[in-house]
């Protein structure tokens, strides 16, 4: 993940993580990080990028993600287990709120992504892979906006308290869109996080640094062992 220039749901995992397991996160990141200075190329690649192109596919009317699923599952056996959870928490949360808002919906027609730069830590937290969606017919006045931003791990669940600090990330990160529209999606739990249901209290920037601080002294500490 390269500690200081990290994507925001990693670093979200990472915070949640208990002790035992962060520092195996790390250990491994920092394993990783030294194949690559040695010239070896990464051999897993993105495990969930594949369902997520999907998903917002699934999104735009282009295909079918329970199909796709099945797909992605026949070309690669390691996505068995993990894929059709996915798919379940996606299609549960997607289909409540087609549901609930019986309007059409489009794919914004360009890519929302950003690299949110923390100078105190000399640090930068990449949010990208949006699921950006437009709400409404265009021809009936001004469309809503949501932009989703997907938590995949199956461990540690995404808690309140750590998706507020996502929230504050992605709103500080995306200035140009409307906080209440930006939303953190735990994809396996259907479970999504906006700032209406969990307002921010002012101590989010406070927290977020001293989390992500800790974390960067934990990862330097240990890769000293790795001379």
């Amino acid at each position: 993940m390269s500690i200081r220039n990290i994507h925001l749901r990693k670093l979200l995992r990472a915070f949640n993580e208990s002790e035992n397991r962060k520092i195996t996160l790390l250990r491994g990141d920092i394993r990783s990080e030294l194949k690559k200075r040695a010239g070896f190329a990464s051999k897993g690649g993105d495990f969930h990028g594949p369902f997520w192109s999907d998903a917002k596919n699934h999104a735009s009317g282009e295909i079918d993600l329970s199909i796709a699923t099945l797909d992605r599952i026949a070309k690669n056996e390691a996505r068995g287990r993990l894929y059709p959870e996915l798919t379940e928490g996606f299609l549960e949360w997607w289909h409540n709120k087609r549901r609930t808002r019986n309007e059409p919906i489009s794919v914004f027609p360009y890519t929302v992504k950003k690299c949110f730069k923390i100078d105190e830590l000399s640090a930068s937290v990449k949010v990208e892979n949006l699921l950006s969606i437009l709400i409404g017919d265009p021809n009936l006045g001004p469309q809503g906006k949501r932009l989703i931003y997907p938590y995949f791990s199956e461990e540690p669940v995404l808690d309140k308290k750590t998706a507020q600090l996502g929230l504050w990330l992605l709103s500080e990160a995306l200035p140009e869109f409307a906080p209440e529209d930006i939303r953190i999606l735990d994809v396996i739990r259907a479970k999504a996080f906006s700032i209406s249901e969990l307002p921010l209290s002012g101590a989010e920037e406070y927290e977020f640094l001293k989390k992500y601080g800790k974390l960067i002294d934990e990862w330097e500490t240990l890769n000293e062992q790795y001379g």
